[in-house]
């Protein structure tokens, strides 16, 4: 094995005691969990970029010419703008669902190391120090937003679900979170001991987890917009033409109407919330096609694994 897998090895270690930790966070509000998983989220991105560095450096090959290396830069900056978020918002009930995709992305990412080949000729350009950073930070962003969205519909039918029940308060039952004010079914069935409701309790609000996402998506579909626009300025270089509808060029330009609606349904009330959780979920899933599954299920002028 060498020195750069065990790194990443490292790095898969510590998101998943991140993960278990975090989770622990999540359903528990422990701060010893929370100490826990924190230092391991940041050492588990840490390592990656010391990867890339040390990968770089000592083949004198830009590392994220594959997909082992775009991937490992993809979980890395997942971690990366989740830690910028959490700081922000004190986000890090969301760190153990993030932790989780990035350590199963850099497992993934261990299957496609090929060793150090050099770069096709299309691929040896300047372009590829702007471009694919720029489209991996984008798709990072959404893999937080999708967090951040699943944890929505969590809360939401979790909250439909208790609003379907009939539920008298319990003197005796002491709630162990601030309930919200914006959601009576919920005040009452955690004032009854409901453990659901007191879990579901601990979450932020309704509207702010769907802030919280919209946010998210507007640091990452900019990062996509100059991902695209890059993108085919490299391919006037390398193909001779701004767009040729290639599969790849096309599932981005998918992915990129899809967060694009999102932000603008987001303007309207009727659509806000459970709405644009669902399209934000969605939009990932669409990402998710565009980054591996035309890479490695379609044949195109990007299928470079990158």
């Amino acid at each position: 094995m060498s020195l750069d897998q065990e790194i990443i090895l490292v790095a898969i270690s510590a998101y998943l005691i991140g993960t278990l930790a975090l989770l622990n966070y999540l359903l528990s509000r422990s701060e010893l969990a929370k100490r826990i998983g924190i230092p391991c989220a940041v050492l588990g991105c840490a390592a990656q970029f010391y990867e890339l560095v040390y990968r770089g450096t000592t083949t004198h090959i830009w590392p994220l010419t594959n997909l082992y290396g775009s991937l490992t830069l993809f979980a890395a900056m997942s971690v990366v703008i989740f830690i910028g978020f959490a700081l922000r918002y004190d986000l890090w009930f969301m760190g153990g669902f993030v932790l989780a995709l990035a350590a199963g992305f850099s497992a993934y990412s261990l299957t496609w190391d090929v060793g150090y080949l050099p770069a096709v000729p299309a691929l040896q350009s300047y372009w590829i120090k702007i471009h694919v950073p720029l489209v991996i930070s984008a798709y990072a962003s959404f893999l937080v937003a999708f967090v951040s969205s699943l944890l929505y519909l969590i809360k939401y039918y979790g909250e439909q679900a208790l609003a379907a029940e009939t539920v008298q308060p319990t003197p005796a039952a002491t709630p162990r979170a601030i309930i919200v004010g914006d959601a009576p079914n919920l005040e009452r069935a955690a004032a009854a001991g409901n453990t659901l409701a007191l879990w579901l309790a601990t979450l932020p609000t309704l509207p702010k987890l769907d802030i919280i996402t919209y946010r998210i998506v507007a640091v990452g579909l900019p990062l996509l917009s100059l991902g695209i626009i890059t993108g085919a300025w490299w391919a006037k270089e390398a193909w001779g033409a701004y767009w040729q509808w290639d599969a790849k060029e096309t599932a981005a330009l998918v992915s990129w109407v899809i967060y694009l609606l999102y932000l603008h349904l987001h303007t309207r009330n009727a659509w806000r919330g459970l709405r644009c959780a669902w399209i934000s979920v969605f939009g990932f899933l669409s990402i998710v096609f565009c980054y591996l599954g035309v890479n490695i299920l379609i044949s195109g002028l990007h299928s470079y694994k990158v």
